[in-house]
């Protein structure tokens, strides 16, 4: 749950009271701060000074020739589109290093791409601790795990306006360290999934680098029926992305339900109202968790407007075309029940009602046995249809006939 201005203040009122007293008395810090960063508080304290006004460059063109035709190079470049839309939506500098934290690639958002250069925040800008002090890029470095480093946490003031979420990126093959992908953005717009989004966005890097010699062809992957995203929303929600299941939030999924549903794509403030209605959550909240989500689905998630970049399919859509074609027992066998039940997206409630309301209406004009009996199933107490389908089949002996009074008769207690 995103944490409040008021809280955001408190807490960077924290980290700066803290940081002053490292700075001033040294020990007096030990017991308010986390103890990775008091440790690198104290590493950075041997090695630069407080006053450091910008990171040291290395040299351009060792740095290009570096980063050109690099393994990273071409992950990157395979989702870069993905990267800039992660850093637009939030509002972010991503930026992506070596393994000595020397930054190689960036690409900034409106607020954070002028702040980021008046620090060298910017291809060849050193971010180790040696160099500037702590930060998350060098802490994710150091310890080969996911970082973050909130405001004063930082050890140079230059970035104490900062909140930073960096995630190792390693080689597939190998597991070799080859770098590390950190997301920045203003102390103020700090979100509890910012590492978790992290940690994806280096998951990305790592499945779309190149695993084999460049200069050989690599052969087609195979098209099956599995590929691309499969949604079922009705009854049990689930997500298959290219036939492995995806582990969403409650929130993600309906998000992704909306996309699904909205090829064309929706801008922010139209995927805001449909899906939040009136509720006072701010469009960055949202964009965060779009920003997530899109690493969950590889990166198939475009921006301005927001849409999916794949093939989908979803049940909805299934039985509402079964329904338009008048194939009703089809239509009801795919139904699974409500869509998304206790969903808190006014578009979803509305269009599961709609869904639902559209079944028993074709069942109570059409309402074959078989159909029904399956229908009741998942609404047993709709009497109406039952009694329907009973009056339709008039003295014809059927097999359903049994069941479908044992039905009937369940409901009515």
């Amino acid at each position: 749950m995103a944490r409040t201005q008021p809280e955001l203040h408190e807490q960077r009122l924290r980290a700066v009271r803290a940081w002053s007293a490292f700075v001033e008395q040294g020990d007096s810090a030990a017991s308010v701060v986390r103890p990775e960063i008091l440790r690198s508080w104290e590493r950075s304290g041997v090695a630069v000074t407080p006053e450091v006004t910008e990171a040291p460059l290395a040299d351009e063109s060792d740095t290009r020739s570096f980063w050109r035709g690099s393994p990273l190079q071409v992950a990157v470049q395979r989702i870069e589109h993905e990267l800039r839309s992660t850093a637009e939506d939030g509002d972010l500098v991503v930026a992506v290093t070596d393994a000595d934290t020397r930054i190689l690639w960036t690409y900034g958002g409106r607020v954070m791409r002028r702040k980021a250069e008046t620090v060298n925040f910017v291809p060849g800008g050193r971010w180790d601790e040696a160099s500037v002090g702590t930060n998350a890029l060098a802490l994710a470095s150091m310890a080969g795990q996911p970082s973050m480093v909130f405001s004063a946490e930082h050890y140079a003031p230059m970035v104490h306006s900062w909140v930073c979420w960096a995630a190792p990126v390693l080689d597939p093959v190998t597991g070799r360290q080859l770098g590390v992908i950190d997301l920045s953005t203003t102390w103020d717009r700090s979100h509890p999934i910012g590492l978790a989004t992290a940690r994806m966005m280096a998951r990305l890097i790592e499945t779309a680098m190149p695993h084999t010699d460049p200069s050989r062809p690599s052969p087609p992957e195979p098209v099956t029926e599995e590929a691309g995203l499969t949604l079922t929303l009705l009854g049990a929600a689930e997500a298959r992305l290219d036939g492995a299941r995806l582990l969403l939030t409650r929130r993600q999924t309906e998000i992704l339900a909306l996309l699904a549903l909205h090829r064309e794509g929706l801008s922010s403030e139209q995927l805001h109202a449909l899906l939040y209605g009136d509720k006072s959550v701010t469009l960055s909240t949202l964009k965060a968790e779009v920003s997530h989500l899109r690493a969950a689905v590889g990166g198939r998630l475009a921006s301005r407007p927001y849409r999916l970049t794949l093939p989908v399919r979803t049940d909805v859509e299934r039985v509402l075309e079964l329904l338009r074609t008048g194939q009703v027992a089809a239509a009801v066998e795919a139904y699974g029940g409500d869509l998304l039940p206790g969903t808190n997206s006014p578009a979803l409630a509305e269009l599961g009602e709609y869904v639902a309301v559209a079944v028993r209406e074709a069942l109570l004009a059409d309402p074959r046995p078989g159909a029904v009996l399956r229908y009741t199933s998942l609404a047993p107490y709709d009497t109406e249809v039952v009694e329907v389908a009973l009056r339709a089949m008039g003295d014809a002996a059927h097999p359903a006939r049994a069941l479908l009074r044992a039905r009937l008769a369940a409901a009515r207690g």
